[in-house]
């Protein structure tokens, strides 16, 4: 999946905590992921605001000083060890790559050891929250890449710990080095620190939307209202549109193999990485009927794939041809109907069943396939429902739908 950003209103660490959540981050993988740093005396929420005209979802970190132990401020080498301990692995990576990106430009600008530099207002529970917060929410919407428009810049002053200090901060100007970006005469910091960091550490490339199946939309809430604009930060998630990959093509027409053997062969050649295998009926010389074979593959893997065509068929020949394949994003859940697991593949467009699985269920329930199919989509519509409870930070004493079915199967 890719997430487009529009940061028209700049962009901060909370705004794009808050955007991934209202696309379908769950809160509870966000708060258990920060929870695994080791970080006391903080909360995470969120809430849907009107920010100017748009409902958007805004991003609450709550700190106790209590519980917190006095821990407003911390070292650069202090804070990445506590991030580094995050869970996932792969979020913790992003996080500290972040963080890592601030200290480095703040010991440039104060000609300091990067591990040493005195973090002041990226130093405390909020920039451990948006930077673990965001890796994770990443991780768990399955973001592999991330396009951003060219951010808009605030003008003015902000007061930090060295005094009063241009807009935008010398901090964030130097962590946005090599991007696109637009300044607006808003007398406001649009885009923090944090939140240039998190684009750097997400590899974050720069320019219009891309082509791409609009799958959902979210907004992130600002903390300040702005005169001219809602404060929010737009973001599309979606699968890219017309994504190739190359692949190779290998046939061979057979007239001497029997059935057995070519389902046998079909078999086989995808339990030995094959994207696909297939057989197609054809007439060949003296009106001989036959079939062609046919295998499509990533080009590594045409020489073991074209030697178990050859052996098994006993032909003399193998055809290449090289094609372009196009392939949206998709995934695999597994649902629960009637104590069967049951896995369904989903795309842009639809999702379906695995067959085995709804057969194995038709059997022992004694219903038609159709029926068992039905079960297990209903299961489907049940999970994406709990899912949106979970993205919105369902109450706990709220009833959520059951990702079960059980035995009596949807109304």
């Amino acid at each position: 999946m890719i997430c487009w950003l529009n940061p028209f209103s700049g962009l901060s660490g909370d705004m794009l905590l808050g955007a991934l959540v209202e696309l379908g981050a769950p809160v509870e993988a966000i708060r258990d992921a920060v929870a695994s740093t080791g970080l006391t005396g903080w909360s995470f929420d969120v809430e849907r605001i009107d920010a100017g005209g748009i409902l958007a979802t805004r991003a609450v970190v709550g700190v106790d000083d209590a519980a917190a132990g006095g821990h407003g401020h911390r070292h650069a080498g202090e804070l990445l060890a506590m991030i580094e301990r995050a869970k996932p692995a792969e979020a913790a990576t992003v996080a500290a790559r972040a963080v890592r990106s601030i200290a480095e430009v703040e010991a440039r600008l104060h000609g300091a050891d990067p591990a040493d530099v005195h973090l002041h207002e990226v130093g405390g529970h909020d920039t451990v929250v948006d930077t673990v917060g965001v890796a994770a929410a990443v991780c768990a919407l399955g973001i592999t890449g991330v396009v951003c428009a060219p951010p808009v810049l605030g003008s003015d002053t902000v007061q930090a710990a060295h005094g009063l200090l241009p807009v935008p901060a010398p901090a964030t100007i130097a962590l946005l080095e090599g991007a696109p970006a637009v300044g607006a005469p808003v007398p406001a910091e649009l885009v923090t620190p944090t939140g240039a960091a998190l684009l750097r550490a997400l590899d974050a490339t720069f320019g219009p939307m891309p082509p791409m199946i609009v799958g959902r939309v979210g907004y992130g809430a600002g903390t300040r209202r702005l005169e001219d604009r809602p404060n929010v930060l737009p973001a599309v998630l979606g699968s890219p549109l017309g994504a190739t990959r190359p692949r190779v093509v290998l046939e061979t027409n057979v007239d001497d193999v029997t059935g057995e053997l070519l389902a046998h062969l079909i078999a086989r050649l995808l339990d030995a990485g094959a994207d696909d295998a297939w057989a197609t009926p054809i007439v060949m010389k003296k009106g001989r009927p036959a079939h062609t074979v046919s295998v499509l593959a990533a080009p590594e893997r045409a020489m073991a794939l074209e030697a178990i065509l050859l052996s098994e068929t006993g032909s003399l020949g193998v055809r290449r041809s090289f094609v372009d394949r196009s392939e949206l994003a998709r995934d695999e859940v597994v649902v629960d109907v009637a104590a069967h697991a049951i896995r369904i593949k989903r795309g842009p467009h639809g999702a379906k069943p695995e067959h085995d699985d709804v057969a194995a269920l038709a059997a022992t329930l004694g219903i038609p396939l159709r029926d068992a199919a039905r079960r297990a989509l209903g299961a489907l519509d049940d999970l994406d429902a709990l899912g949106a409870l979970n993205a919105l930070g369902a109450h706990p004493g709220r009833q959520a739908p059951h990702a079960s079915d059980g035995a009596a199967g949807p109304s």
